[in-house]
């Protein structure tokens, strides 16, 4: 028997969306402003200081739509960035009838007894692809769920087929479900939507992330029984109730990722945490290979270092193929195609994860990046006698990922680089700028009068 049974009716209603109380208000921050903004920063400034790493957006993402299956208790999630997009969740959460207070500090409780909508709001739910990880828990919870489907042509399938079976009303019964691609998703829908079906699920194909483990970490904790997370399969035996509890959200590797990759840039060094090193070995063995000094300082301390004197001459480029964890990730590629533009050699880069995963390489040569795009690869000329550098000039994010990498590649460009679409990069980066002012990156978060820039415009 199919683990979903899933009565959906569409279209979509939109429920009336919840006030929040005072305490559960969106923090107030530069990422909250609604006007279009920009970064405007000045290349050539070396790196150095330490830099604190926020909690893993995507893990606290799930997280957040897990305490939707906790019917006896209050959850109090520590580690919570404060992002465009975990402000979302909670919205999507409140809009179901769960009360969210912010704590300080990235700590949010979360209250979900009284939940008894299972129609999210449409509004918030179209602002965010992760919003579809309610559909598990309120399916579990109460029989049925009616929630719209994220619009995204990617392969991969982000639109609810790969995770829905049959809708036969009967509630959830557990089955054997093997997944057809190790989907991060649909392996953290499917556990949990297990965590409360009748009887034994077994995933197979299972996604291995650390976000996976870290959600299954958080469900046993609130008194769920599940095996085998962080492996390709999982086993989970159905509760009748889950009850909450206190816990902290992952380092966020992507985040710690792409500073390591700024000290690669800027040929800097600078040293961050909390990370967990593990999470970050493939792409520690790229820098080495490139020729960046990586020393685990203490267990969740990394210092990198790209500083000629400590590599002994300049960055060498390398070839990477991205795949599911424990592969290189994919949300690593377009920092590292920045990277790679600076770095001696040709270096090959093959996206095998998402399709239409590399609009920011136009963007990158703008910049004076000589970068070869066919179909899902890369191939990066980097630095030559006759292309030294990377130029500033006026580019725009189009996605999140290929936001922070222009970000990069404009801290090592010669002059001024401007980096539109600043609310894409909000979306996983808490306080970008800040951290990186910290560290003596000139870089600082103007109003953007819109694509009217005194710089040049590359063709």
């Amino acid at each position: 028997m199919a683990l979903f049974s899933i009565p959906l009716s569409l279209p979509c209603v939109k429920p009336p969306s919840a006030v929040p109380t005072k305490n559960e208000t969106s923090i107030t921050s530069p990422q909250n402003l609604a006007l279009d903004q920009k970064f405007v920063i000045s290349g050539g400034q070396q790196l150095s200081g330490r830099v604190e790493v926020s909690g893993s957006k995507n893990s606290a993402l799930a997280v957040l739509a897990g305490t939707l299956c906790c019917s006896a208790g209050p959850s109090l999630i520590r580690g919570v960035p404060d992002l465009a997009d975990t402000r979302t969740m909670a919205d999507v959460l409140r809009s179901l009838g769960a009360k969210v207070e912010e704590m300080g500090d990235g700590d949010l409780m979360v209250d979900s007894r009284e939940v008894g909508s299972v129609e999210p709001c449409e509004d918030a739910m179209g602002k965010i692809r992760a919003g579809f990880f309610v559909l598990g828990p309120l399916v579990a919870r109460f029989g049925e769920a009616e929630v719209s489907l994220p619009v995204v042509s990617i392969r991969r399938l982000r639109d609810g087929k790969v995770y829905v079976r049959a809708a036969n009303g009967r509630g959830l019964v557990g089955a054997h479900f093997h997944l057809s691609f190790p989907s991060v998703g649909a392996t953290e829908t499917l556990m949990m939507a297990a965590c409360m079906a009748e009887g034994v699920s077994v995933l197979t194909n299972a996604a291995q992330e650390p976000e996976v483990s870290d959600l299954a970490e958080y469900l046993v904790s609130c008194g769920a029984c599940i095996e085998g997370a962080g492996t390709s399969k999982i086993v989970v035996t159905g509760r009748k109730h889950l009850h909450g509890s206190e816990f902290t959200i992952i380092p966020d590797r992507i985040e710690a990722g792409t500073f390591m990759i700024a000290a690669a840039i800027t040929r800097s060094s600078i040293t961050l945490s909390p990370v967990i090193p593990r999470h970050l070995q493939s792409l520690m063995d790229k820098l080495a290979i490139a020729g960046c000094k990586i020393t685990q300082r203490g267990s969740r301390i990394l210092e990198v270092s790209a500083m000629p004197s400590r590599t002994g001459g300049d960055l060498q480029g390398f070839d990477l193929v991205t795949l599911p964890y424990p592969g290189f990730a994919t949300d690593l590629q377009p920092q590292c195609i920045s990277l790679l533009a600076t770095c001696c050699g040709k270096s090959n880069i093959e996206e095998s994860v998402f399709e239409n995963r590399m609009h920011h390489v136009k963007e990158l040569q703008k910049l004076g990046a000589l970068i070869e795009l066919n179909g899902n690869s890369a191939s990066i000329e980097g630095r030559t006698p006759w292309n030294m550098a990377l130029r500033g000039c006026r580019v725009e994010a189009a996605d999140l990922r290929g936001g922070a990498a222009l970000v990069l590649a404009g801290m090592a460009a010669e002059g001024a680089t401007e980096v539109g679409g600043v609310t894409h990069i909000d979306r996983g980066y808490q306080a970008l700028e800040t951290k990186l002012q910290s560290l003596g990156a000139n870089i600082k978060r103007e109003v953007d009068s819109i694509h009217q820039s005194p710089l040049p415009v590359a063709h």
